[in-house]
């Protein structure tokens, strides 16, 4: 099999060997041998709940076009639901189902008390104009509200692949229309615009995710050192794979915030590189003016952005669709490590050949969790009816005031006004999001950590994030009585 440019394409290949739901499972399996979990456990957490399929009508601009799609939940151990809403030509059940399950253990992993579930609709986004995606949005929103696929409590969408906080609003007001009594209608779905019910921080969450995720990898040295790496953050060579929501904000992130060097973006018509680093803003610029990398000034152009998988670099950070290192191309990635920011880019074959040859993977059900833990922050705003920082603020900024006057009185010396200023300014609520994002990123990889002092034959993270993860779902099914409490020994 060949794609356009005439490379071989194993993910083809892969595809038909092993599907992406039978690979998320045999992660799942791998971690629950490591935790000696019985097999009736394990056929309980790796079980789908739920699986709904839709083929609905919508006329458009005088035709009527019949739309496939699907809402997933795999598991409601916790609820509601959580998970993304894609708009995608591939869509699939089983990638649907892989997703949810992705979804469910990095709630777990994140301590979110969500569910997993996704959903999305078999359509090129890019093929419809606004009106008619407000329309096609609306028809799928109403379907999932008659068979009860869509509340507050029980299942909430978010924006994914191919969606955005447009849409949210657009799910958003269609329920508040259904449901003028449901006092907690906005809960019904996170990522909508600040100005309609969201949180601000919630476009950039996954990419900052990415990286305080590898701030906090990096704040020990050991196991830099083990990786390979050189150094900090800082000094690191970086490769990003798609552009788009996550890519876009976690290589802007790591390059203005962090000082990393960008060296090369992967895209859909190719690869635009630099030794010197790349201004990541000016690249997504000349993106959307252009609709590709082709003729980026400040950067060398290659068609062939599979081949780009495989430069020299610190790290590589995949943020694309699933599958893009597969078998086919997993003994040439030359980076010491690989950080998850699509899910499931990696896949079980190729996670295999790069554990075997050293190379470190922070893998997506950790790395990626920023978009669920800001969708969970929106939530609990929606539900509480109550901007975050509305209480306290005000009475913040007069202790600091209170403690600068202090300070100056003391000391017999006024301070600075631009110092006075950082000091008394009250938390905005993005930074009380950006804050409990950037602990549960910390948190969770400290947790990682203990995993693998318990297990210590355990020596990589995905492994380390699935048994955390089943740990504390099998926990909740044994208190609930439905899975033996006794493990095989």
């Amino acid at each position: 099999v060949t794609d356009t440019r005439g490379n071989a394409d194993m993910n083809s290949f892969e595809r038909e060997s092993m599907t992406f739901r039978e690979g998320v499972d045999l992660m799942v399996d791998r971690a629950a041998l490591a935790m000696k979990l019985s097999p009736d456990a394990i056929k309980v957490v790796k079980a789908c709940n739920a699986v709904l399929q839709l083929k609905f009508p919508v006329k458009l601009k005088g035709r009527t076009e019949v739309i496939s799609g699907w809402w997933a939940i795999h598991s409601a151990h916790r609820l509601p639901a959580k998970g993304g809403m894609r708009y995608s030509p591939i869509v699939s059940q089983d990638e649907v189902e892989a997703l949810a399950a992705l979804m469910t253990y990095k709630c777990a992993i994140a301590d979110i008390p969500f569910g997993g579930a996704k959903g999305g609709l078999m359509i090129n986004p890019d093929h419809y104009d606004e009106t008619e995606l407000h329309e096609i949005t609306r028809r799928f929103t109403i379907e999932l509200a008659r068979k009860d696929f869509i509340h507050p409590a029980t299942n909430v969408p978010a924006p994914d692949l191919g969606t955005s906080s447009r849409e949210m609003m657009w799910i958003a007001d269609t329920y508040k229309t259904l449901y003028p009594e449901e006092l907690n209608h906005e809960a019904c779905v996170t990522g909508k615009p600040p100005t309609h019910g969201g949180v601000p921080g919630r476009v950039d969450a996954t990419g900052k995710g990415l990286q305080y995720a590898l701030q906090e990898f990096f704040r020990h040295p050991e196991l830099v050192s083990q990786a390979g790496l050189i150094d900090g953050l800082s000094s690191q060579r970086v490769v990003v794979q798609g552009l788009g929501n996550v890519g876009f904000h976690a290589a802007k992130a790591l390059s203005e915030e962090c000082d990393v060097s960008i060296i090369a973006i992967i895209e859909h018509d190719g690869v635009v590189s630099n030794d010197e680093g790349l201004n990541v803003h000016d690249v997504r610029q000349h993106l959307v003016e252009t609709g590709g990398l082709k003729d980026f000034p400040a950067g060398t152009y290659s068609p062939n952005g599979v081949a780009a998988l495989e430069m020299d670099c610190d790290i590589l950070i995949p943020a694309a669709m699933e599958s893009q290192i597969h078998a086919g191309n997993a003994m040439q990635i030359k980076a010491r490590m690989v950080v998850e920011g699509a899910n499931g880019p990696v896949t079980y074959e190729a996670d295999e050949i790069l554990r075997r040859r050293g190379i470190t993977i922070l893998p997506d059900v950790y790395a990626n969790v920023g978009g669920v833990t800001v969708s969970y922050f929106e939530w609990t705003r929606n539900i509480s009816h109550m901007r975050f920082g509305r209480l306290q603020r005000q009475y913040d900024e007069m202790r600091g005031d209170y403690l600068v006057s202090t300070m100056a009185e003391l000391t017999g010396k006024e301070i600075d006004g631009d110092v006075r200023k950082k000091i008394v300014r009250g938390a905005s609520e993005l930074d009380l999001v950006r804050s409990g994002l950037d602990d549960t990123m910390r948190m969770a990889f400290q947790d990682l950590r203990e995993v693998m002092k318990q297990y210590p034959k355990i020596n990589d993270y995905r492994t380390a994030a699935y048994v955390l993860a089943l740990g504390k779902i099998v926990q909740n099914y044994e208190a609930t009585g439905l899975v033996d409490t006794n493990r095989d020994q």
